[in-house]
C-alpha cells in the first residue's frame, strides 16, 4: 500500500467504485448529469421534407419550362399547405415548414418574380433542392445519446428535439468535505498571528459539484480524533474527502478517527508530487474515504488525479481522464524519483502548435500558482532532462 504509482492507486481507488443509483429529472435540470439510459427516437427529425430557404415550392419536372406559375397557396412553420401540388403551381414557403406533396424543388425567393397570383423564376442551371429531407437529422429507432454521457447544452438540445421531458439520470454521489487543523481560520474570521485562512475545502468543493458531486462540509467541534469520528459517523454520504491530516505527526488526526469507523486501508502513499501521503480506503459501513494532503496545492493536484475519476465511476460515466499531448516551453531538468506533476500555462505558439510552460515555483502550498494555471505537466518518475520542444503528457485544467 506504500508508494504506489499514481496508475496503481487510481485503480484500487477505483476497484469496485460503479454508479449508485439512478433518478428521472426534469429537462432544464439534466445539464451535468450522467445519462443512465439510452436515448432512442420513437419518431424522425424532421418529421417531414422541410423547407432550408424562403422561397417557392415546386415541380423540379416544371422548372425551365413553365414560363408562370400560379400561386396556390403557402406553407408556414406549423401551418403546411395540405394539398398535393401540380403542374405548373408554386407554393410560397418558408424556412422550416413543410414542403407540399408533389413538390421536390424549393427556388430561393432572391429569384423569383411575383406578380398578384403568379411568379415566374429567371430558369438557369440545375439549382440546389434547398429542402432539408424528413429524418435528416435522426430517425425512428436511432440510438440519439448512450447511457454513461454527461448532458451538456448541446445533449439536452439533442434530447429535446426527441420529445424527452425528463431523463433518468445517476444520482449525484453525496461527498463531505473534512477540512481539519488548529492552524486554520475560516475566511471573514480573525486569524491569529500563528494562522492561516482555510482555502482548501472550497477550491475543493467547487471542483466536487462540477464533477457531478453533491457536496456537505463537515465541522468537528475541536481538533480532535474524538471530534473527527463523531462528525464523520454520521454523515450521510457516499464518499468523505479529508484535507490534512493525512500524514504520520503527532497533529495527524484523521486516519486515527477513521480507524475507529473500522476503516480498511487500500492505499496508504503514494509516489507522487506534490501529494506523497495522499491515502484511501473504505469505512467499515462502505463508505470511501480518500485523504488529502494539506497543502492546497498537493490537494488540488490529487484531487484531478484521483477524485475526479472516482466521481465519475460513481456517477456511472467514464472514469478515464482527458490527458494530452503538448510541446515544452522551455527545458526542464531531470525529474525525481516520484512522479511529478507541475502547474503549467498552455499556449499557441507560431507554428499553431500547443505549448505549456510549467511555473518555475512548484511549491505545494502555492494558491498563486495555481489560480494561473491552466494545465498539468506529468513528469514520470527519474526522467531525464526534457528540451524546449519536447513532447509532454498533460493534464488540462477546466478554465471559466
Amino acid at each position: 500500500m506504500k508508494n504506489l504509482t499514481v496508475e496503481e492507486a487510481r485503480s484500487r481507488m477505483l476497484d469496485g467504485a460503479a454508479r449508485l443509483g439512478v433518478e428521472a429529472v426534469a429537462l432544464p435540470l439534466a445539464v451535468g448529469r450522467v445519462l443512465a439510459q439510452d436515448i432512442v427516437a420513437d419518431r424522425r427529425q424532421p418529421p417531414f421534407d422541410a423547407s432550408a430557404m424562403d422561397g417557392w415550392a415546386i415541380r423540379r419536372a416544371d422548372y425551365g419550362v413553365v414560363e408562370t406559375f400560379a400561386i396556390v397557396g403557402e406553407s408556414a412553420a406549423g401551418r403546411a399547405y395540405s394539398q398535393p401540388l401540380e403542374e405548373g403551381q408554386a407554393v410560397r414557403i418558408f424556412t422550416g415548414a413543410p414542403v407540399p406533396a408533389g413538390a421536390d424543388l424549393v427556388v430561393i425567393q432572391e429569384e423569383a418574380t411575383r406578380e398578384r397570383d403568379q411568379v415566374a423564376f429567371a430558369a438557369g442551371d440545375s439549382p440546389k433542392a434547398n429542402i432539408r429531407p424528413a429524418g435528416g437529422d435522426f430517425r425512428a429507432g436511432d440510438r440519439l445519446l448512450e447511457a454513461g454521457v454527461r448532458i451538456d447544452p448541446w445533449r439536452l438540445s439533442l434530447a429535446a428535439a426527441a420529445g424527452r421531458a425528463e431523463l433518468s439520470v445517476a444520482r449525484r454521489p453525496k461527498v463531505a468535505i473534512l477540512a481539519t487543523g488548529d492552524e486554520l481560520v475560516a475566511p471573514g474570521g480573525a486569524p491569529a498571528p500563528d494562522q492561516i485562512f482555510e482555502s482548501g475545502s472550497f477550491s475543493l468543493a467547487a471542483l466536487i459539484e462540477a464533477w457531478g458531486g453533491q457536496v456537505i462540509k463537515l465541522a468537528p467541534a475541536a481538533d480532535s480524533v474524538e471530534a473527527i469520528t463523531a462528525a464523520v459517523a454520521d454523515a450521510a454520504v457516499d464518499l468523505v474527502v479529508t484535507i490534512g491530516g493525512a500524514s504520520v505527526g503527532d497533529y495527524d488526526l484523521v486516519k486515527p478517527a477513521m480507524t475507529r469507523l473500522g476503516l480498511d486501508l487500500r492505499v496508504q502513499t503514494i509516489a507522487v508530487r506534490p501529494g506523497k501521503p495522499t491515502w484511501f480506503g473504505h469505512l467499515d459501513d462502505g463508505r470511501r474515504v480518500l485523504g488529502l494532503p494539506g497543502n492546497p496545492a498537493s490537494a488540488l493536484v490529487c484531487a484531478e488525479l484521483f477524485l475526479r475519476p472516482l466521481l465519475s465511476a460513481l456517477s456511472g460515466a467514464d472514469p478515464a481522464l482527458p490527458f494530452g499531448v503538448a510541446r515544452l516551453a522551455a527545458a526542464l531538468p531531470a525529474a525525481g524519483p516520484r512522479e511529478h506533476w507541475m502547474r503549467a500555462a498552455r499556449a499557441i505558439d507560431a507554428e499553431g502548435r500547443v505549448t505549456v510552460a510549467p511555473f518555475p515555483d512548484q511549491d505545494s502550498s502555492l494558491v498563486g500558482v495555481f489560480a494561473r494555471a491552466d494545465a498539468l505537466v506529468m513528469r514520470p518518475a527519474g526522467a531525464p532532462p526534457a528540451a524546449a520542444g519536447d513532447l509532454v503528457t498533460t493534464l488540462p485544467l477546466a478554465r471559466a
